[in-house]
Parts: C-alpha cells; sequence; structure tokens
C-alpha cells in the first residue's frame, strides 16, 4: 500500500479520497487550514498547517493539486525530503531554469517526478518525438468565454504562440500545452480561443512528424463539485497512483 501527502486540498483532493484504490492518503497539507481539516476528515489523514511538519510524515509520494506557485515554492524540498512528486500544475515546468534544478534535485534524491495526462490523452505516444523529432506539435484550446472571465457574442482568438508565453498569460488554464511539450520533446504552439457556444473545455492536438500526423479532440467534462477542474485530469491521477505498483506496464 502506497502511502500519499496531498498538497492542495480542493476539489481534486476530495475527488483522490473518495476513489483511493491500492494507495492510502496519509497527510493532507494546505495554506488554507480549513481545506485542510475538511479532506482529512474524508480521508481519515492527518492535517498540516504547517509545511515542514508535513513533509516530515511517513509518505511515499506528494501529489500537487495546487498550483503554479505552490510547486515553485515546494517542489525541490518534497524531492529532497526523499518524496517523489505528481504535478498536475505542469505549467510551473514551463521554466526552463525551474524544470532543471526540479530534475536535477530529483536525480540527487533518487526520486522521480511524475507528470499525469491530465485532461488530454495521448501523451504516450507523442513520446516518439524525444526520438524522431515532430515537425508540427500544436494544441488548440476552445473555453467558455466566462472560465477566463471574458465577455464575447461570438467565438474569439485571445491568444496564439509559444506554450511558455501562453502559461504565463493564463497560468491556471493551459498546463496541458506544458505536459504536451515535455512529452513530444519540444515546445507546443498554442491556439486559445473562447466561445459563448462551448459548454466543455475542448482541447484539439495536431502533430506530424516522419511517423505521419495525429489528430485528437478531447472534450472535458468538468468535475461536479467545481466547474473549473477537469475531471479527466482527476481521474488521471487515480490512474496514475492506482499503477504505481504494478508490475504490467502499459504504454511508454
Amino acid at each position: 500500500m502506497i502511502n500519499v501527502g496531498l498538497l492542495g486540498c480542493g476539489n481534486v483532493g476530495h475527488i483522490l479520497a473518495r476513489h483511493a484504490e491500492n494507495f492510502r492518503i496519509v497527510a493532507v497539507f494546505d495554506i488554507i487550514p480549513d481545506r485542510a481539516q475538511e479532506l482529512a476528515a474524508l480521508s481519515h489523514a492527518e492535517p498540516y498547517a504547517d509545511f515542514d511538519e508535513f513533509l516530515r510524515q511517513d509518505t511515499d509520494i506528494i501529489v500537487e493539486a495546487a498550483s503554479v506557485a505552490a510547486v515553485r515554492r515546494y517542489g525541490e524540498a518534497i524531492l529532497g525530503a526523499g518524496k517523489d512528486l505528481v504535478v498536475l500544475s505542469g505549467g510551473a515546468l514551463a521554466d526552463d531554469e525551474f524544470r532543471t534544478r526540479l530534475i536535477e534535485a530529483a536525480r540527487s534524491a533518487g526520486r522521480k517526478i511524475r507528470v499525469p495526462s491530465g485532461a488530454v490523452t495521448g501523451l504516450d505516444n507523442l513520446k516518439i518525438g524525444q526520438i524522431s523529432p515532430l515537425q508540427t506539435l500544436l494544441l488548440r484550446t476552445t473555453k467558455s468565454p466566462g472560465s477566463l472571465g471574458i465577455s464575447t457574442p461570438a467565438r474569439m482568438e485571445i491568444f496564439k504562440g509559444m506554450a511558455h508565453e501562453c502559461i504565463k498569460q493564463y497560468p491556471k488554464n493551459i498546463n496541458v500545452a506544458v505536459a504536451l511539450g515535455l512529452a513530444a520533446g519540444r515546445e507546443a504552439d498554442v491556439e486559445l480561443y473562447v466561445d459563448p457556444d462551448v459548454e466543455r473545455n475542448v482541447h484539439e492536438i495536431f502533430a506530424e512528424g516522419e511517423f505521419g500526423d495525429i489528430y485528437i479532440r478531447v472534450r472535458n467534462v468538468p468535475s461536479p463539485e467545481n466547474p473549473a477542474t477537469s475531471y479527466m485530469a482527476a481521474l488521471s491521477i487515480l490512474t496514475l497512483l492506482k499503477n504505481l505498483d504494478n508490475p504490467l506496464v502499459v504504454g511508454t
């Protein structure tokens, strides 16, 4: 049984607590103590308002489900304490300098940084880009205007450029672009649209290389408790944790 610590006690943490299988949540931390207390009661874990105390607990892996800022603030300390780290807020890894430091911290401690599939699919096959470079890697994301605090009567493009630039403007909304780039070995181009006629976040992935071409379209159902969270993203973490100690590995 794998002992898990949760960094961030929002909607994703609640989903993990309700569906824990092959792992147990033993410690939870949030900068808002009441949120940690609430999730601790649900998961039968111990709540912590002090990060250093949280880090001293008997956990094998820490799941970050908080924010880009939380990854940057706590990531190196988690790895240095001998814990594996699951990063849901992959936008933190868009910063080359920080990503290099985090990888070096993991290497020095003999630990792993794990980035789940999140709100998209296809990351495993996009890894072929690390061997045979992709000529095209594009993420086209469409969201409702309200989710980004925008009012518009018609579909509108609000960003076009590279992932590292998009993440600066929309740090909570484009983590998947960074995950795609990490998998493929090259940065993704991003087109971000708002459309008043869409009810779900839509991610379209275009990839092309010597192997041929890929087109993937994902329409995410929001989490029942928090429309700002993709239910698929939470399920991807559950799947990762469920299979950590499985001797049969499917996919690259």
